[in-house]
């Protein structure tokens, strides 16, 4: 698994792409690709599924980057390069939800700067389990519960199921996050996914969890 984090630079001015390419590309942690154009831009959304983009706000014409930054790939981070401040831009802008701005001339520490912050963000944001030789990594916001058999677990997602071996216990402790709960002996739920309580179970999606009696959990749902 490559752990390197994968930077997109979305800049139509080469001379701005190619100086922020050359003060990032050294550093040993870090991919670095570019798009010229705004075509080149969602084509590498899904060939290269970057981490982080630094989104010219301008690229191919006034807020286009703007737009652009609606359409990229899942769970990407956004941080705009802009040289426009005024307040009908910024309010635009923060629609999209971008981590930060940097202004137009962009320095090189600012851009470290602004990259390392967002992906000590994104470190929290997931879990890395092992699995053999090869390291897993999950998104937290995926995985819908946890089922607990005996030395295993299998971690219930959005997409697929993993197993892996780790006492519920243990990986709790991993999880270290307060949207996922412990309702039974066997099994967490992510308590943003649940969506209905009776007085014996959790709905969690579309899964129906057993809820231990002895164990605290307040859901604002109707019995």
């Amino acid at each position: 698994m490559n752990s390197k984090a994968r930077i997109l630079i979305v800049e139509d001015e080469v001379l701005i792409a190619d100086f922020i390419y050359e003060s990032i590309t050294e550093e040993k942690d870090l991919t670095v690709e570019i798009a010229y154009t705004e075509e080149e831009a969602l084509e590498k959304f899904k060939s290269f599924s970057p981490d982080i983009i630094l989104m010219d706000i301008n690229i191919d014409g006034i807020d286009k980057g703007i737009e652009l930054a609606e359409k990229r790939n899942k769970n990407a981070k956004i941080i705009f390069i802009t040289a426009q401040n005024d307040e009908k831009t910024v309010e635009k802008a923060i629609k999209v939800k971008p981590e930060t701005y940097l202004t137009k001339p962009v320095k090189k520490v600012d851009i470290l700067a602004a990259i390392r912050i967002v992906l000590l963000k994104k470190s929290s944001d997931y879990i890395i389990l092992k699995d053999g030789y090869e390291n897993i990594k999950i998104l937290k916001s995926d995985i819908i519960f946890i089922k607990s058999d005996k030395n295993y677990i299998d971690i219930h997602t959005v997409s697929k199921k993993y197993t892996f071996r780790i006492s519920l216990e243990n990986f709790a402790e991993i999880l270290n996050d307060t949207n996922f709960q412990r309702v039974h002996r066997c099994y967490i739920i992510n308590i943003k996914k649940a969506v209905k309580k009776t007085r014996l179970s959790v709905f969690v999606e579309n899964y129906e969890i057993p809820l231990s009696r002895n164990i605290i959990f307040d859901l604002d749902f109707e019995e």
